[in-house]
This record gives structure tokens, C-alpha cells and sequence, in this order.
């Protein structure tokens, strides 16, 4: 899974953001189930990892929210 910057967030459409988001959503599950239940993860950095790309892909997406208010 390659870390997407925000350059690239901000490249995609509002439909691809959502869609990024939810996949992202569904992998920190996944990864939080396999820790839940004692086995060791492959990469023990990758619960950060995606934490840190759904922040990021949410700030891109509240940036976009306020451009198009026009600031407010």
C-alpha cells in the first residue's frame, strides 16, 4: 500500500476521495481485528501509517468544503 500524499489527494474527484477513504476505513478495521485477536502484524507500522492517511485524505477533504463556502 503506497502512502498517498496530499498532492495527490487533492488531484483526485470528490467521488474518488470518498471511495479512497472508505477503503482506507476498511483496511484500519481489518488491521485492528488481526491486533485485537493477538497476531502479530506484518508491519507493525501500518495501524500508524493508516490513521495518518485518513487524517490527511479528511483535511484535504474539509479544505476542498471550504474553498467551495468561499471561506467562511
Amino acid at each position: 500500500m503506497p502512502a498517498l500524499k496530499a498532492k495527490d489527494m487533492r488531484a483526485m474527484t470528490p467521488e474518488e476521495r470518498i471511495k479512497k477513504l472508505n477503503e482506507l476505513e476498511d483496511e484500519l478495521i481489518h488491521e485492528r481485528g488481526v491486533a485485537a485477536m493477538g497476531g502479530a502484524p506484518a508491519n507493525p507500522g501500518k495501524l500508524r501509517a493508516l490513521r495518518l492517511q485518513i487524517a490527511r485524505m479528511l483535511t484535504v477533504m474539509n479544505e476542498e468544503k471550504h474553498k467551495t463556502k468561499g471561506g467562511e
